[in-house]
């Protein structure tokens, strides 16, 4: 399997259930910031509401750190509002609820489970341009964490502004940096 990260997205268009309204999102909405691609395996089932309870927790740091979550099944923009509508916990979600009932986007981001037709728990960090600079993928029974994908985020966006730095690993904003060169080597 090739790895996607510093590919550029594929292209796609499809519909979103955003703040009470359908909408259509493409590829391109995700172009000129930096943004969050957040597939799940489907609606009304039991890890996606705390994994998307807790993605909505967090969206307003994100938003505050210039970044734009999209939330992607497999289900369609209906099925997105009627869970919406149904869950206290998934009420509290802002950000674009995309619909992918073809797996294009899934496919695109090489999550789609065919024989299912249901995506993996799959995290996509796109930068402005339009780059993956972060990928995690993970099992269907496997919850992530809104405030690690936060600190993947911020580390991106300083690896991004600062040539010639990298954050090493558990790295937080403030913390100290590395710069990489021949007398580091064994040093660290």
């Amino acid at each position: 399997m090739a790895s996607l990260i510093n590919t550029e997205i594929k292209p796609f268009k499809a519909t979103a259930y955003h703040n009470g309204k359908f909408v259509p999102v493409s590829s391109d909405d995700l172009k000129g910031k930096w943004s969050v691609v957040f597939f799940y395996p489907a609606d009304f089932t039991f890890v996606c509401p705390t994994e998307l309870g807790d993605l909505a927790d967090y969206y307003a740091e994100l938003q505050k750190i210039g970044v734009e979550v999209y939330s992607v099944s497999t289900d369609t923009h209906f099925t997105h509002k009627a869970w919406h509508d149904a869950s206290d916990t998934i009420k509290k979600i802002q950000f674009p609820m995309v619909g992918d009932p073809t797996g294009t986007i899934s496919r695109n981001f090489e999550v789609l489970i065919e024989e299912e037709g249901l995506a993996l728990r799959g995290t996509f960090v796109i930068n402005p341009e339009g780059q993956i600079k972060v990928a995690e993928i993970h099992d269907l029974g496997i919850g992530r964490s809104a405030k690690e994908l936060v600190r993947k985020i911020q580390a991106a966006q300083y690896v991004a502004t600062h040539d010639g730095e990298v954050c090493p690993a558990a790295w937080t904003p403030g913390a100290e940096t590395l710069a990489p060169s021949l007398d580091l080597v064994g040093k660290i």
